[in-house]
C-alpha cells in the first residue's frame, strides 16, 4: 500500500466531509441542535449545480457559486417554517423533526426529478499528475484547495466579523446576547445559510468527484460528516475540520488494505469508541452540567 498515495485520496474525500461536518457543528454549537437534513442539502446542492451546469453552461466556479446561494436561502427557509417553532420544544422533539425534514427532502427529491442515477456534467478538464511516490489528479486539488480556502473563509467570518461575534455570542447564551441588543433569528438563520452553502459546495465537488449523483447520495455521507463533527469535538469548527480529514483518511485506508465492503462499519466503530473514551471529542472540553 502506498501511504501517501492513500494520504492523498483520503484528503480529497476529508475535505468533503469536513465541509458537511462544519454546517453539522455550527447548528449544533448556537441551538444545539443535530441538523439530520444537512445531508440532504449536499444532495440538493449537488442537483442544483448539475441543472445549472447542464441548462445554462456555467462554469465549475459560477456553478459552485449558484449552487451554494440557492442552497443558503433554503437552509434559512428550513430553519424558519421546521426549526424555529420548535425552539423552546424539548431536544427530542427537534430532533425528530430534523429527521422528518431529512426524508421529505429526499421523498421530494425522488418525486420530482427521479430515483436514478446521473452523470455529472464534467466542469473542468481532468488531468492526472504523477509525481513519483504518488498521484494526484486536478480534481483533487480542486476539492483539496476550495474547501480549505472555505474552512479559511468561515473562520474569518467567525472570528472577524461583526456577525462572527454574534454568532459566537448566541452560542454562549442566547438569552444575553439578545439583551445585548443581538438578533438571535437573524444569527441563527444567517448560521443555517452558512453551514447550507458549505454543504451544497461539498455536494457540487463530489458529483465532479465521483461523475454521478442520486437523491438518496446524501445519507451516508450526512452521517459521516455528523461523526465527523463528533470525533473532532460537536460544536467546536476546528474539531469538525480535523473529524472530516481523520474520517477520510481512515476510510480510504480501510479500503486500501481490502476491507471496502467494512469501510461504513470502521466509521460507526470510531463513533461508539469516542463516545464511550471522550465524548466531547478530540478537541472537546468535559462541561458539567447543574441539574
Amino acid at each position: 500500500m502506498n501511504v501517501l498515495q492513500q494520504l492523498v485520496n483520503g484528503l480529497s474525500l476529508g475535505s468533503i466531509y469536513a465541509l458537511l461536518a462544519l454546517g453539522y457543528t455550527m447548528v449544533y454549537g448556537i441551538i444545539k441542535l443535530i441538523n439530520f437534513a444537512h445531508g440532504e442539502i449536499y444532495m440538493i446542492g449537488a442537483f442544483i449545480g448539475y441543472y445549472v451546469a447542464n441548462n445554462f453552461g456555467f462554469g465549475l466556479v459560477l456553478t459552485l457559486l449558484t449552487s451554494m446561494i440557492i442552497c443558503a436561502i433554503l437552509g434559512m427557509l428550513i430553519e424558519f417554517l421546521a426549526y424555529r417553532p420548535l425552539r423552546n420544544s424539548t431536544r427530542i422533539a427537534a430532533l425528530i423533526t430534523a429527521i422528518g425534514v431529512s426524508f421529505l427532502l429526499q421523498s421530494l427529491m425522488i418525486y420530482f426529478v427521479g430515483a436514478d442515477t446521473r452523470p455529472y456534467p464534467q466542469l473542468m478538464k481532468n488531468t492526472t499528475y504523477d509525481l513519483g511516490i504518488f498521484q494526484i489528479s486536478k480534481i483533487q486539488i480542486v476539492i483539496i484547495a476550495t474547501s480549505i480556502f472555505l474552512m479559511l473563509l468561515l473562520q474569518f467570518i467567525v472570528q472577524q466579523t461583526k456577525m462572527g461575534r454574534a454568532m459566537r455570542a448566541a452560542s454562549v447564551d442566547p438569552e444575553a446576547a439578545q439583551l445585548m441588543g443581538i438578533n438571535v433569528n437573524y444569527t441563527i438563520s444567517f448560521t443555517f445559510a452558512l453551514g447550507s452553502s458549505l454543504a451544497a459546495a461539498g455536494g457540487v465537488l463530489i458529483g465532479l468527484y465521483y461523475n454521478s449523483i442520486d437523491p438518496m447520495m446524501g445519507v451516508a455521507p450526512g452521517l459521516k460528516a455528523f461523526i465527523a463533527a463528533v470525533f473532532g469535538g460537536i460544536g467546536i469548527i476546528p474539531g469538525a475540520a480535523l473529524g472530516g480529514f481523520a474520517i477520510g483518511i481512515i476510510e480510504t485506508v480501510v479500503s486500501a488494505l481490502g476491507f471496502t465492503a467494512y469501510r461504513d462499519a470502521v466509521v460507526y466503530l470510531i463513533l461508539i469508541i469516542v463516545l464511550l473514551v471522550k465524548p466531547s471529542g478530540l478537541l472537546g472540553k468535559n462541561i458539567k452540567e447543574k441539574v
